[in-house]
């Protein structure tokens, strides 16, 4: 038996269009694991923090478990790893209706293929598959790769 510790800010909790990466450590390997928040079927937006259960749920019913089975592709054992993560955002508020929130999220998904591009150029394995997406806002994704560059060359810093 051991203690283990888990701390995070509560800024996390908030609801909204978010992108984020996930350093996933094992012995001497080190994958990324790009994602963002915003349903594909529901207009809801929820937080990076609810993402994490659901990203590594193991069970036989489990929904929304990429990671976790981007893992098993990749031949890592989640209990053996070691995660952090790193979210921006949120970039968008969550919308009101299907058509806005449609708009929204496929800007978040264009900014998220992006980032994923940007971390393989970078030399970064990068696990899963992100699909072609529409054009993004160049400014916006130059903060969120700032951003994100800045915390993978320091891992562990808030």
């Amino acid at each position: 038996m051991r203690a283990y510790a888990m701390s995070f800010d509560g800024a996390l909790l908030r609801r909204g269009f978010w992108l984020y990466v996930w350093r996933i450590t094992t012995g001497d390997r080190t994958a990324l694991y790009v994602g963002r928040t915003g349903d594909t079927s529901s207009p809801n937006a929820s937080s990076p923090f609810k993402r994490i259960g659901q990203h590594l749920d193991g069970g036989p019913n489990a929904k929304g478990n990429a990671l976790a089975r981007q893992l098993t592709r990749a031949g890592l054992a989640p209990e053996n790893c070691t995660f952090e993560m790193v979210a921006v955002g949120p970039l968008f508020p969550e919308q009101d209706d299907m058509e806005r929130h449609r708009a929204v999220r496929d800007q978040a998904a264009a900014l998220e293929r992006a980032l994923a591009d940007h971390l393989r150029t970078a030399g970064h394995e990068v696990l899963g598959d992100h699909p072609r997406a529409a054009e993004y806002d160049d400014a916006l994704f130059r903060e969120v790769i700032r951003i994100v560059d800045e915390r993978l060359a320091n891992p562990g810093r808030p």
